[in-house]
């Protein structure tokens, strides 16, 4: 949604051995007949989408049905030939 103005991090616990740690796992999913990708508001002709729109419902089918070949599920969603670079944040 960010065009690639986002940088998220892998998610990384550290153990403490002297603390109590809780994790809780949240979920959102937009209703399946809506669309995701790039919000319009930050895409332009100077700034194109790096990613593709999808409908909900074939983004989740197509996610938990991919082969694991190593490479994030958001590199599938790339538009070919669009890299993200200093000049597209």
């Amino acid at each position: 949604m960010s065009n690639g103005a986002y940088k998220s991090v892998e998610h990384r616990a550290t153990v403490n051995s002297e603390k109590e740690r809780i994790s809780i796992a949240m979920f959102y999913l937009p209703k399946f007949e809506s669309e995701i990708g790039p919000a319009v508001s930050l895409t332009s002709p100077e700034n194109p989408p790096l990613f593709k729109r999808i409908g909900v419902k074939k983004y989740v089918e197509d996610y938990f049905t991919r082969d694991l070949d190593g490479k994030s599920y958001l590199e599938h969603m790339r538009i070919s030939g669009q890299k993200v670079t200093k000049a597209s944040i």
